[in-house]
């Protein structure tokens, strides 16, 4: 949750919205009563308080709103004079409204120490940010049943926490243990509210199953528990019959599918996702487009680079549909933008980290646009070529992200492609390299092609390696439905990381928005529809306090 208060702080920000009448309730005052609506899109979320006589409103009531790092969260502000006791906002001045997203108030930064003439004094209320507790998990399991007919099995486990109408919910799984009836999977840390949502005595519904490369495992069997109970740590009480409720049915004789132990149990406090933003990490967004030639000729329509006047190709539809989340969290916009696999001028030699801006000191566009911008230059100067090589830019994100181990900055290479990846082995070896660092990746296929080797450096299942050597952590996300994709698991990529930032008492973001003049009537502009642009001589902001973390995954 991210509590949020909207402020208007002086000198007189609501002076040149003052209603042209005084208010019915306040004979003769020229001084707006002023009340907001707050909507998170397209749903009425709440309403402040009513300030009486005030230029210079600060709102006491909070509104903790549920923060979905991976979901672009539109909120609008309404803001009225009110000149009645009654609830109905027609009878009142509307004054103007202001827009933004959830993730530009969590992203923003604290104020400078002197505030500027927008500010005023009094305004900043203490934070409420506190680490969450992260529970660490070892287990093992002994005579899991044979699933494998040329072998033994390939188990793995997935914890499903319960909800609240009978429903569960995944909320994570282990690596894949090769070959064997006795596996001992890797210790994991988890946050306790995603194991059980705050309540100890809430079922945790584990799942057993025999890995198959094709997708379709095997269930081998079940069993629930509590975070209370695996709180007892190694003991008698925490080993698990593994059951397969289809042949308990059957077979009278049938005992259980095989045992699964809890080695270990730890639980420490640990930052957040947003902890370590509002503390002043900053988020480093760099792209990397394919320009291959499997991609077609960009002048014919039925190219993935081809540029419609009438709607976006494959290629910016996944760069908006990634970039305008992680921009909310970059404080100076600016994205390097990469691209390979063509032959650029003067020579037309092959580069596969070529700058799609042109400038090969500074690749940074402004903003998504520029990105945009800058790649639809790009494919008018280059020809298409190949192959389809991801280690360089892998690499180039690589060597930025080992200059910054402070934990003040982490990067995210966002990859878009068509085809499979010609450089395999150097990719996994760029990848185990950089799993070390503050870094991560997101790959995001379009067209056609095959992209199951693309699906093969996502560690979910196996964590890759490279020469002997295993990634010290899963940093590369495929999502394989981008529409429906959740990013969520961008937020849970600092657990555990041992660079982390130390965190400091956080000081609450401000966030200005523009406040879009109303004439004195009902809104122009339909209080559900959060498209209108900003501006305005007036402005919000909003102090906002920090507590808990998103879903992973």
């Amino acid at each position: 949750p991210a509590p949020v208060r909207p402020v208007c702080p002086g000198p007189n920000p609501l002076s040149a919205l003052a209603p042209p009448h005084p208010p019915t309730h306040v004979p003769m005052s020229p001084i707006p009563c002023p009340h907001v609506l707050v909507s998170l899109c397209p749903r009425v979320f709440g309403r402040t308080e009513v300030i009486d006589n005030s230029l210079n409103p600060d709102f006491l009531r909070k509104f903790v709103l549920d923060y979905c790092f991976e979901e672009r969260q539109n909120l609008r502000f309404d803001l009225y004079d009110v000149d009645s006791k009654s609830p109905d906002l027609s009878k009142h001045d509307f004054l103007g409204q202001a827009f933004c997203t959830l993730g530009e108030i969590v992203g923003s930064q604290p104020p400078p120490r002197d505030p500027t003439p927008q500010g005023g004094a009094g305004w900043m209320t203490p934070p409420d940010s506190t680490p969450q507790d992260v529970a660490t998990l070892q287990f093992c399991a002994n005579k899991l049943d044979k699933k494998d007919f040329f072998g033994k099995s390939d188990p793995f486990m997935v914890f499903y926490r319960s909800n609240e109408d009978g429903t569960f919910t995944i909320c994570h799984k282990t690596e894949v243990v090769r070959n064997t009836l006795n596996p001992v999977w890797a210790a994991f840390a988890i946050p306790v509210r995603a194991l059980c949502n705050g309540d100890h005595d809430r079922a945790i519904k584990v799942e057993v199953y025999d890995w198959d490369r094709d997708g379709s495992h095997d269930f081998i069997g079940e069993f629930t528990t509590s975070y209370r109970e695996l709180a007892r740590g190694q003991s008698h009480f925490n080993v698990y019959e593994v059951v397969n409720p289809r042949k308990k049915m059957k077979k009278k004789k049938y005992l259980n599918s095989g045992t699964v132990t809890l080695l270990s149990f730890a639980v420490e406090a640990e930052h957040t996702f947003l902890d370590y933003i509002r503390g002043g990490t900053q988020l480093n967004f760099t792209v990397a487009i394919d320009f291959t030639a499997s991609n077609g000729n960009p002048s014919q329509p039925t190219s993935l680079h081809y540029l419609s006047p009438f709607q976006l190709n494959a290629y910016s539809l996944a760069l908006r549909a990634v970039g305008d989340i992680i921009q909310d969290y970059d404080s100076d916009k600016m994205f390097p933008a990469l691209g390979f696999g063509a032959k650029v001028p003067p020579d037309g030699h092959v580069s596969h980290e070529f700058p799609l801006n042109g400038d090969a000191s500074n690749p940074a566009c402004r903003g998504i646009a520029g990105v945009l911008e800058a790649y639809q230059r790009s494919l008018r100067r280059v020809q298409l070529y190949g192959p389809t090589n991801f280690a360089p830019v892998v690499n180039h994100v690589a060597r930025s992200a080992a200059t910054v181990l402070d934990g003040s900055q982490y990067f995210v290479l966002l990859i878009i492609t068509d085809g499979v990846i010609s450089d395999m082995a150097q990719t996994k070896e760029a990848i185990v390299n950089a799993a070390k660092l503050p870094m991560s990746i997101i790959i995001v296929g379009v067209g056609q092609a095959e992209f199951d080797a693309m699906v093969e450096l996502d560690g979910d299942d196996i964590r890759i390696s490279s020469r002997g050597k295993v990634a010290e952590r899963d940093i590369v996300q495929v999502p394989t439905d981008l529409a429906n994709e959740r990013f969520g698991d961008l937020a849970g990529w600092w657990w555990g990381v041992p660079w982390g930032p130390q965190i400091s008492p956080v000081t609450p973001g401000v966030h200005w928005v523009g406040l879009t003049q109303g004439s004195g009537g009902f809104p122009a502009l339909d209080p559900l529809n959060c498209s209108a642009p900003l501006c305005s001589p007036s402005l919000f902001h909003f102090v906002t306090t920090c507590r808990g973390a998103p879903a992973r995954g």
